[in-house]
């Protein structure tokens, strides 16, 4: 009875940090409409579009692997990369492809 406590302690811990290690904590907070901190640039990302300075009609669809968010239009590569260098719930911080950073805010 003893062995069987410890394993069960043993496979409940590894199931809640295999749970916490395979969660997207940027995928989640990203969803929103953003305005950069000077009010020039508006972002917009829905769970599937990825629209800057543009309506939703012409986004362009997006995936998240890391810190990196890869968007294409309908599909077609090569991707165009976004490192988020802060996330907050009211502030993101985006390294564009051209190596400027933009901020943005809710």
């Amino acid at each position: 009875m003893k062995n069987f406590a410890l394993i069960f302690v043993h496979v409940a811990c590894a199931s809640v940090l295999l749970a916490v290690a395979c969660s997207s904590p940027v995928k989640s907070k990203l969803p929103g409409d953003w305005k950069s901190k000077d009010g020039e640039t508006h972002l917009k990302i829905s769970d599937k579009k990825f629209a800057l300075d543009s309506d939703l009609t012409l986004a362009e669809d997006y995936f998240v692997k890391g810190d990196t968010i890869f968007t294409s239009f309908q599909g077609n590569q090569p991707y165009t990369k976004f490192v988020v260098q802060k996330l907050g719930d009211h502030d993101l911080k985006l390294l564009a492809p051209d190596s400027s950073v933009m901020e943005f805010i809710r």
